[in-house]
């Protein structure tokens, strides 16, 4: 395939650099993705347009992944769309269905754990006017760093009654002195020191360049102490070892400051998982940013967007240091494929955070500014426009026309 007419994105002394013309693979995505990605590209176009007096330009470069890729080639990720986001540093993508039946599991897990992208960040935070079950939305403003390559989602498990289940309970009953009924299919969950901390590395860094106030590490340690309970032991000696003067403890706090947060710190702290559930509900402002081992993170990322408006609106990226790949939340809808009818803020959004992590602001704020006053006027997709009084529906399309026109 030929190189596009742009310049690649290049990654010097643990910066991004970026050109005024960057190459960016995207995947279209299955199902609605399609439609998600034409309202996305056009928005964002118009957005670094109109920020930069076209100065600036994102040359945009298809790969493929998913259904597309399987009709074109016969495979479900073919090798170069890997090598393309290794190449360019940063991707857009939509929604992937999993293929059915067997080889791979999960075309997401697989790209995260094939470019090593082991941080999935999730920006919640509410937008003005989207319905809620909350009776305040409006003090939900958390990011979550969910572990992206460990825990039980490594996928290392075997089938009830198969061989190696059989072989691997044996040697547990035999030589380490478990009880596991021989006919139980089985998992492994690994969590290591070098995954966690680079995790809770990454989420204390995003606090002290983002002037967040705390970091919450969320876990299970009361009951699966050597590995979510290792977590979070691990993230307190990485902060005392590595950010004695940014980050105290919620000991410390309470020893040395009377309870009051001094300026400039960062408050580390922990919480059990599921008093975690409970208190994303009744003390939202007690949260800022969240790191969590991997599965902790799936649900704690969905349930946190149920309060803001669904997943729908909630957008995300799976990095690694020197790769990001953006991407909608949500699934592929199939049912509304070329329908021009679902609601593309999710993917929107993603590229809001895509253009933040290019360092491209005035862009990033001008496509968020827009999609909130867009909400705002109630012009909004079916999925909104169902739970919203005098809202005006529009189409996939139109949502983007409409924004545009408030840039």
């Amino acid at each position: 395939m030929p190189e596009p007419q742009g310049e690649k994105i290049t990654y010097e002394r643990g910066q991004l650099r970026v050109p005024d013309h960057p190459i960016i693979p995207y995947i279209e995505g299955d199902g609605i993705g399609p439609d998600l990605w034409r309202a996305t590209s056009y928005a964002v176009n118009q957005a670094v347009a109109k920020a930069y007096g076209g100065q600036r330009q994102i040359v945009w470069q298809e790969v493929l992944a998913g259904e597309k890729a399987f009709k074109a080639t016969g495979e479900w990720l073919p090798a170069h769309t890997l090598e393309a986001l290794k190449m360019y540093r940063v991707g857009l993508k939509g929604p992937l269905t999993t293929p059915i039946g067997g080889g791979i599991r999960s075309l997401n897990v697989t790209i995260r754990q094939a470019l090593d992208l082991y941080a999935c960040v999730r920006p919640v935070r509410y937008i003005p006017g989207v319905p809620s079950p909350m009776r305040h939305p409006e003090k939900v403003d958390m990011i979550i760093f969910r572990e992206n390559t460990e825990d039980v989602y490594a996928g290392i498990e075997w089938a009830a009654n198969s061989e190696p289940a059989r072989q691997l309970i044996d040697f547990l009953n035999n030589h380490l002195g478990t009880r596991i009924d021989p006919s139980a299919g089985i998992g492994i969950k690994p969590i290591t020191r070098f995954g966690s901390e680079r995790l809770i590395r990454r989420a204390i860094r995003y606090a002290i360049d983002h002037g967040r106030r705390s970091v919450t590490m969320m876990h299970k340690g009361n009951i699966m102490k050597f590995t979510e309970g290792a977590f979070r032991d691990y993230g307190y000696a990485l902060a005392e070892r590595e950010f004695p003067e940014q980050v105290i403890s919620e000991t410390a706090l309470y020893d040395r400051y009377d309870g009051r947060l001094p300026e400039g710190k960062i408050l580390l702290k922990d919480r059990i998982a599921d008093i975690t559930f409970q208190q994303v509900l009744l003390r939202p402002t007690e949260f800022d940013v969240i790191a969590c081992p991997n599965l902790n993170g799936d649900y704690l990322s969905d349930a946190l967007a149920a309060q803001v408006g669904g997943v729908g609106m909630a957008p995300g990226s799976n990095i690694s240091d020197e790769i990001a790949v953006f991407e909608a939340t949500h699934g592929t809808a199939p049912k509304y494929a070329n329908l021009d009818k679902v609601n593309p803020s999710s993917l929107m959004l993603s590229a809001v955070m895509m253009l933040d992590h290019l360092g491209w602001s005035e862009a990033s704020a001008l496509l968020l500014t827009a999609m909130e006053q867009t909400i705002g006027a109630r012009v909004v997709t079916y999925d909104l426009a169902r739970q919203m009084d005098g809202a005006k529906e529009v189409k996939t399309s139109q949502f983007a026309e409409a924004m545009v026109e408030r840039m």
